[in-house]
């Protein structure tokens, strides 16, 4: 079983995680939506978080330039990045969605310096914005950010764009049809319900 597969089924048994076919979650925009995804439950998993950041880490390896420094994404990006961090011997720094209003007024907390190759940490990959903005601040003070790599992506069309205009490469360890795949297979939703669900995420 590949990491990717391996991973997924990890984040279903801790139910970090969830999809249901009817009785909608709703998100804090308000949108109803068959996945509630939380994968700050992992922190509370030794052997998934060492797998995840085992995973990072293959990922790293496949890059054709390797990052200086590893920056996390505030707040669940935190956790992920300083793992990895310490597996690769590297520096970490994270930030934050804007600057401190207070203090020296940090957007990003630790040492990084102009010139300086980083890679970003996202627990969970949306639309992508909070990436791309934490990628923004570091390219304003001269970083070259190498791409995100994120622990879950749902694969939205949006965010692909999204990526694409901002010219900022990334990747996942596992996903939205990794999921699916699995809940069928362990029969706990049928093909009509995966490609249901499927619609529901092609459509936004």
């Amino acid at each position: 079983m590949g990491l990717s597969r391996e991973i997924a089924k990890d984040l279903l048994d801790i139910k970090a995680v969830q999809i249901r076919t009817e009785n909608y979650f709703t998100w804090t925009s308000g949108m109803q939506s068959p996945i509630y995804c939380d994968n700050r439950l992992t922190m509370s998993f030794p052997k998934i978080r060492s797998k995840i950041a085992e995973a990072f880490v293959q990922l790293i390896e496949q890059m054709d330039q390797k990052p200086d420094v590893i920056a996390g994404c505030a707040t669940a990006g935190i956790p992920h990045a300083a793992w990895l961090a310490d597996r690769l011997n590297l520096p970490m720094v994270y930030v934050r969605s804007k600057p401190k209003g207070h203090g020296k007024g940090n957007q990003i907390e630790g040492l990084i310096e102009n010139g300086q190759s980083a890679i970003v940490i996202e627990d969970l990959i949306s639309t992508g914005g909070s990436s791309i903005d934490a990628a923004k601040a570091l390219r304003l003070e001269g970083v070259n950010v190498l791409g995100v790599l994120a622990v879950f992506t749902y694969g939205l069309e949006k965010s692909i764009k999204q990526f694409h205009a901002a010219e900022l490469e990334f990747q996942a360890i596992t996903n939205y049809d990794e999921v699916l795949k699995l809940l069928v297979e362990d029969e706990i939703i049928s093909n009509d319900d995966k490609e249901a669900l499927e619609a529901w995420r092609n459509k936004l």
